[in-house]
């Protein structure tokens, strides 16, 4: 959001290096799941249902999940314990209707 109110140079860099890092951060991750994806494959290498549900998981490829969701006003909320909380509350009110 500082980037679009204010077009200068530094804040195109400061834009363009969290952007890097960024892409870096979720190719090593896109790595590890596949490498974890393939030694999970390989143990269960003997039985076919598990061996084609992995082969489907493998052809669909790598798809990053974020675990953001929104509070009763409408923010977002990132951390652990605040995500649980409002699921917690979300489904509290849903069930005990």
């Amino acid at each position: 959001m500082k980037w679009e109110q204010d077009t200068s140079q530094s804040n195109v860099n400061n834009l363009n290096n969290v952007r890097s890092e960024a892409r870096v951060h979720f190719r090593n991750k896109k790595q590890v799941y596949l490498k974890a994806k393939v030694e999970e494959l390989e143990t269960v290498r003997s039985k076919i249902s598990g061996t084609s549900i992995g082969a489907y998981d493998c052809k669909k490829g790598y798809q990053p999940r974020t675990n953001i969701v929104n509070d009763e006003k409408g923010n977002l909320v990132a951390d652990c314990n605040s995500v649980l909380g409002r699921w917690r509350n979300h489904l509290t009110q849903l069930l005990n209707v």
